[in-house]
């Protein structure tokens, strides 16, 4: 390296390395955007450098010669387009000259790979605010969350991935003296392994989380050697492009080919993802996004795949302490982003006999009743429902809120168009809320993407658990939340629903929710049901991207 980066952030990889195993709080990337931290102009600065991007060509990336310049993202909050262009290239070039890159960046030590690639979160971080902003005006994410989930913490998650694909490459020695007694004699061998990458990767993003979702496959695959081009949905580049800038500057700085880590576009007139996954010099992909391109993907022949796409997320309420602050938790939960979290809770199970309350039962419809109520005290408050709610980014799932009807159920919470005081022409809606028979199978064995909850009555908690697991199992869940304050049912609840490999969070009220996951301790994912193949990060996340190979000969005299 050009650069002295190794000796640069040696502390910091050691230390995510530790927290890595420790799993306790630890966040390198401070998640409140406060001026003590980033400084007294920073927001004001990144509103700013965003707005300079709009009706024009975003330049910074390193990708030369392109065929055309193409853009196709809608604010959400204004519904009018952006007009931010970006270069395209052709499947085939992009996929050459990553296949060019490769060998450079193969024979790169892991150690170094790694210090480059802290090096290029750390300036991230200076755009952590107009990352932001374009954050907000492609997805629909209120403020605070387009800050939070598309800088800080998409940055640790992205830190994680590298501690743990180092730790990985760096597990065993390179090289030693391998001795076998044999009598008379001893039979030496010089021995050494090298961590071999697979070859080119491919980061398949999502519209509703352009960085969080796609920068831990992004690094991983990078800091075990491998070249990618990330793929954003064609409605939300701009974020992940910011990050590809700074990727590419740092590998030219240290004289490093910048299409090691290259943007992928669609033309305006051409979806380019299927041409680019199956070609036969992609090796890894890594893909977010919904279950029948998910399969797709996962079916593809000569390739590693890890893949995260849609669940059935259940909650199961069978007692509680404060019934008020679990209806609260439950509606920040449902209303964050207006519910176009893939944590998101959908389904609730509720006993038809009601829910024991220090020691009293409270019938189903009071339940039911004061969850809905929790929902619009929320939505309705002008101080919090914009900024939790946010807007809707794309307009089918507008349609299928306000379109829920076909739930076979009753109409408990209709969805309304509340207004943001500082965009009229946001695309909102609020949380709808439906009452379902456990018979009625056909509403709630599917995703409904979006602000929707169903309150399913069930015989009992037994039966709530039954079929939150059968949901798990058969459709997929990434998340789970459960309310007991019986020891025994809660092991119950553990007991099955990691059979059909879904996290529990018991018992949340206050400031946690269930959609939340924390960097370097909780394992996004499990890779155990239909919601997704893979997760991040555990081990098998990174050594499945490259491979050991060993070598060996007599020992000289």
């Amino acid at each position: 390296m050009k650069l002295d980066l190794l000796n640069k952030h040696e502390d910091a990889l050691n230390t995510a390395i530790k927290a890595l195993h420790e799993r306790t709080f630890y966040a390198r990337y401070p998640e409140n955007p406060s001026p003590e931290i980033y400084g007294e102009n920073a927001d004001k600065e990144g509103r700013e450098k965003y707005k300079a991007h709009l009706n024009t060509n975003f330049t910074e990336l390193l990708q030369q010669e392109p065929e055309q310049w193409v853009g196709q993202e809608e604010s959400p909050y204004e519904q009018q387009l952006l007009h931010v262009k970006y270069p395209y290239l052709s499947p085939d070039t992009l996929v050459n000259r990553a296949e060019e890159a490769y060998h450079q960046w193969r024979k790169v030590k892991p150690s170094d790979r790694a210090a480059i690639l802290v090096e290029s979160l750390e300036r991230m971080k200076e755009r952590f605010f107009e990352i932001a902003y374009a954050t907000m005006h492609t997805t629909g994410q209120a403020y605070m969350m387009s800050f939070q989930a598309s800088g800080p913490h998409a940055a640790d998650r992205a830190l994680e991935a590298i501690a743990a694909g180092l730790e990985e490459q760096t597990r065993f020695p390179e090289a030693t003296e391998w001795e076998k007694p044999m009598g008379k004699y001893n039979l030496k061998l010089n021995k050494t392994w090298k961590a071999v990458p697979k070859g080119v990767a491919l980061v398949i993003g999502c519209s509703t989380f352009p960085t969080w979702n796609t920068v831990p496959g992004m690094y991983a695959s990078l800091v075990t050697g491998n070249p990618v081009i990330i793929k954003p949905h064609p409605k939300a580049v701009l974020p992940i492009a910011i990050v590809v800038a700074e990727v590419q500057k740092v590998l030219q700085e240290n004289g490093l080919n910048p299409n090691i880590c290259q943007l992928a576009v669609d033309a305006d007139d051409k979806l380019i993802t299927k041409e680019l996954a199956e070609n036969p010099k992609v090796k890894l992909i890594d893909y977010t996004g919904g279950t029948e391109f998910g399969n797709y993907v996962e079916g593809l022949k000569g390739k590693t795949v890890f893949t995260e796409k849609t669940g059935v997320n259940s909650i199961i309420i069978d007692s509680a302490e404060d019934l008020d602050k679990v209806a609260q938790n439950l509606a920040f939960s449902v209303s964050l982003y207006s519910g176009q979290m893939c944590t998101a809770p959908q389904n609730f199970f509720i006993p038809e006999g009601g829910v024991k309350v220090a020691g009293e039962t409270v019938p189903f419809d009071v339940v039911v009743q004061k969850i809905s109520d929790a929902v619009s005290g929320l939505v309705n408050n002008p101080k919090a429902g914009p900024h939790v709610l946010g807007a809707i980014q794309n307009p089918a799932t507008a349609e299928r809120v306000k379109s829920a009807a076909s739930v076979k159920g009753k109409e408990v919470l209709s969805t309304c168009d509340f207004s943001n005081p500082m965009f009229a022409n946001a695309r909102t809606c609020s949380p709808v809320i439906y009452e379902v028979d456990a018979t009625e199978k056909e509403s709630y064995s599917r995703e409904l993407f979006g602000p929707i909850m169903l309150m399913i009555k069930t015989k009992d908690t037994a039966q709530s658990i039954a079929l939150a697991k059968e949901m798990a199992m058969n459709y997929g869940a990434i998340s789970c939340g459960a309310y007991t304050t019986d020891p025994e049912i809660k092991e119950q609840i553990m007991d099955e629903m990691s059979l059909a490999g879904t996290p529990v969070s018991f018992n949340l009220t206050g400031g946690i929710y269930v959609n939340q996951n924390a960097s370097f301790s909780d394992f996004h994912v499990t890779g155990g049901n239909p919601a997704g193949n893979a997760s991040f990060t555990n081990p098998e996340f990174v050594i499945k991207r490259f491979t050991w190979v060993g070598f060996r000969e007599p020992v000289v005299g």
